[in-house]
């Protein structure tokens, strides 16, 4: 197998550097008419036909000889005997990885609060956790435990009673490592079903498939498209894009490390991106080389190859005050500061799903088991959106109580606003409760 790179070379000196860099970042995840028109369909038929329609679909997409839904279901036993059957190592790692994210998230988790005012007000947040949340794992010879624990453990640790995995099992492969990972994050229920019907499965419900509060995990096109027009009859974490990793490097660490960083993300698929930005020329030089050196050695060469050519950069700047300006520009999802002093430049990065701090921090480490959750936003939504938590399971409502009192001062506040706005029994009714005004 020959693989070769080319790479792409940006100087953000030059004049045209931004028109470059915003065509280097465009993707767009929209769903062909033909691919839109396919899932509507699949979602009528689940929410008309339920279970049937599930089992017809498992029979036709994943070629599953399942002939009740029964035959699609996993209980807690089948969990269990899911982490028998893999090996000591692979458990060990599994639990490890279970109890740093645990241990993180738990950190997040927001509480109830009030205070009380001179009158007697009472004002507040009450914090309660969904009642049900959907996973969706892909399946097959897809191997993604880490994913059922970065998105299983935060739903348990903000209380959500029940959490319901779907992952379909094409041809019959049964993924043992992502059934211990449900078991040892506490999955409730697994249906092996996938793609756009499980979606709508866990959206509306079906006489099996319980209806869940909001649904999250990656899937392909079909699932993306699904949860798009399932959101508001549940919610979503995120419609995610390809995964990306932007690092800013001062020429210091070591090109191998770096081009290993960038292929860490590239072999994912043919769409992801990878770029490195440094103001060393030199420096960019021998990660270039370093490319050509180790893609013959990766597994996913073709994949990396795809991936480095099609949508990788190696970016010149000024100086680091530059790169961090190019960081912000892009609100990669995984950010690395592969620097001498990252603490120096955190404050000055605004925009970034994940920041990994220093040359020894390699983002592979957060995929797995540093603690924080891998499922972060792509394609610039870091700019205005955050990794999944505990707090996307939990929901919070107002807290008002009013004493007489304070009824009554709130009240000719809410009277003038109200008649500003021309509505009347907005404000009769905040007047009815006006200490010696009765309203009229």
């Amino acid at each position: 197998m020959t693989v070769s790179t080319a790479i792409a070379r940006l100087n953000a000196a030059d004049q045209d550097f931004a028109r470059h860099l915003d065509h280097l970042l465009s993707w767009e995840s929209v769903s062909d008419d033909a691919v839109n028109q396919r899932v509507l369909d699949i979602i009528k038929a689940v929410r008309e036909r339920g279970d049937a329609a599930l089992v017809e679909f498992t029979q036709r997409f994943d070629g599953v000889d399942a002939q009740s839904i029964d035959d699609l279901i996993l209980d807690r036993a089948r969990l269990e005997l899911a982490l028998t059957r893999i090996t000591a190592p692979q458990r060990e790692a599994l639990e490890t990885a279970a109890n740093r994210v645990r241990m993180y998230h738990e950190r997040q988790k927001q509480d109830s609060w009030q205070y009380t005012e001179a009158d007697g007000t009472v004002l507040g947040q009450k914090v309660t956790p969904l009642d049900r949340a959907g996973l969706y794992v892909p399946g097959g010879k897809a191997s993604y435990p880490s994913s059922v624990l970065m998105n299983a453990i935060p739903a348990k640790v903000a209380g959500v009673a029940e959490v319901v995995m779907v992952v379909p099992t094409p041809r019959g492969e049964v993924n043992e490592l992502v059934l211990a990972a449900a078991c040892i994050a506490g999955v409730d229920r697994v249906f092996t079903v996938g793609g756009a019907q499980a979606v709508a499965a866990l959206a509306y419900g079906t006489e099996s498939v319980p209806q869940v509060d909001k649904i999250v995990g990656p899937g392909n096109i079909y699932v993306a498209t699904a949860k798009r027009h399932v959101f508001g009859q549940v919610g979503i974490d995120m419609i995610a894009g390809p995964s990306e990793i932007l690092v800013v490097c001062d020429g210091q660490t070591d090109p191998d490390w770096i081009a290993m960083d960038l292929f860490s993300q590239a072999e994912h698929d043919e769409d992801a991106q990878a770029i490195l930005v440094s103001p060393d020329a030199d420096f960019l030089d021998r990660v270039a080389a370093s490319i050509d050196k180790l893609l013959p050695t990766m597994e996913r060469a073709e994949i990396i190859e795809k991936s480095i050519n099609g949508r990788g950069a190696l970016i010149q700047v000024r100086d680091m005050q530059q790169a961090i300006e190019v960081a912000n520009r892009i609100a990669p999802e995984h950010l690395e500061l592969s620097v001498a002093d990252p603490q120096a430049w955190l404050a000055q990065i605004r925009h970034a799903g994940a920041i990994f701090m220093g040359r020894h921090t390699s983002e592979a480490l957060g995929d797995y088991c540093a603690g924080p959750n891998h499922v972060l936003p792509t394609s610039g939504t870091a700019r205005f959106s955050s990794p999944l938590g505990v707090y996307d399971f939990q929901k919070r409502s107002s807290i008002i109580f009013c004493s007489e009192q304070g009824a009554s001062e709130l009240g000719r506040t809410a009277s003038v606003l109200a008649r500003g706005e021309s509505l009347t029994a907005h404000a009769r009714s905040a007047e009815y409760r006006i200490l010696n005004e009765k309203g009229n």
